[in-house]
């Protein structure tokens, strides 16, 4: 059954992104992230400029097949293209389609209102179906 982990109170997402990601590859995940197509452009592009001495190497699907197989991380709007079920980011607002292939599925969510609750929505809808779910509170001494 996928892992379900929620990181809450993430103060700015696309830097929090791009740092989860890197640890994930760094440690041999392999990763898929889906969300909104102006989401994932903010993201393809900090995933080349967020840190001067690091590269995450990643693909924006569709994408030639030998490239998204052999990509670390690949970046689409639905996860049921995707080339791996490593480890799934949610950058959407819904329950992203085919989740449950994946071993790992982690939720990012911010302190702004409509943020937690889109995500308590996504929270009670991996409950309901007995997802055991792992918080992350940043907001909690020694969280980051």
């Amino acid at each position: 059954m996928t892992e379900v982990a929620f990181h809450f109170n993430v103060p700015d997402k696309l830097s929090y992104l791009c740092r989860l990601i890197r640890k994930a590859t760094v440690g041999g995940s392999r990763v898929v992230v889906t969300g909104e197509t102006s989401s994932l452009n903010q993201l393809d592009t900090a995933l080349w400029t967020f840190s001067a001495l690091d590269f995450v190497p990643h693909c924006r699907l569709p994408a030639e097949q030998q490239i998204s197989a052999n990509s670390p991380v690949v970046l689409t709007e639905s996860a049921s293209s995707a080339p791996h079920q490593g480890v799934l980011v949610n950058w959407g607002v819904s329950v992203p389609g085919g989740f449950e292939q994946f071993e790992r599925l982690i939720e990012v969510v911010t302190s702004d209102a409509q943020d937690r609750s889109q995500a308590r929505q996504r929270w009670k809808h991996y409950a309901d179906r007995g997802y055991a779910i792992t918080r992350h509170d940043l907001a909690q001494p020694g969280a980051q």
